[in-house]
């Protein structure tokens, strides 16, 4: 690949995306400062485009200023639970909408992704949250309503920050993907109480072992 090619790639919506995509996977833990020089050379452009890159992470509070620039939040436990009580609500009418509103791709790419996370053997943490994201996300466009995407969107970009995914705890990622399955079942069938009832305890249940690691860490520190 050209030089030319390279730096065509990697402008600002380039490098946004991809340190989105890595924030969110947690490979830069809370208290990481991302600095313009090193990303610079990291992507080879010049510090305009990291720049861009930069400012918009921080607009979408996935960065925040501190003395050393800009770097990925330490976590607010009060927010993050009043993020899940928000999630609740919302996940839980992006299923009953999904039930309402699925095409056969949608349901396609549903099945698609819960083979994908039923296939997988002790997956690690980063995995486990990029994948459980993926999922949602995949539920929430199958309810073809932009404005509840977005806001999911926005909400689920603010539980990286937690230093363990609550998916990672004792067997709860077997059992989150059986309570999967049974959310793509609800909303094949059409059947909107019972999707909504699904993601609604799926959500609750997360938000529990969320309240008990913070606890955890709390007595631990």
């Amino acid at each position: 690949m050209s030089d030319t090619t390279q730096a065509q790639r990697m402008d600002g919506d380039a490098i946004f995306g991809v340190l989105r995509r890595e924030i969110l996977a947690g490979i830069h833990p809370p208290g990481t400062a991302l600095r313009e020089i090193g990303l610079s050379e990291r992507f080879g452009v010049s510090r305009t485009p990291v720049r861009a890159a930069l400012t918009r992470l921080h607009h979408e509070r996935l960065l925040e200023r501190s003395v050393r620039g800009l770097k990925v939040p330490q976590i607010d436990p009060q927010e993050v639970i009043q993020i899940y009580d928000i999630r609740v609500l919302l996940e839980q009418e992006a299923a009953g909408q999904a039930a309402e509103r699925r095409t056969t791709a949608d349901l396609m790419r549903l099945e698609g992704l819960l083979d994908r996370d039923r296939a997988l053997t002790r997956p690690d943490d980063q995995t486990r949250v990029s994948n459980n994201l993926e999922f949602h996300a995949a539920v929430s466009d199958a309810a073809h309503n932009p404005v509840l995407r977005d806001l999911l969107e926005r909400l689920s970009t603010h539980l990286i920050h937690a230093p363990r995914s609550t998916l990672s705890v004792g067997d709860r990622w077997e059992e989150a993907m059986a309570e999967h399955a049974q959310l793509v079942e609800a909303i094949a069938g059409g059947r909107v109480a019972e999707a909504r009832s699904g993601a609604r305890q799926h959500m609750e249940t997360a938000r529990s072992l969320r309240l008990e690691l913070l606890r955890t860490a709390a007595r631990a520190g």
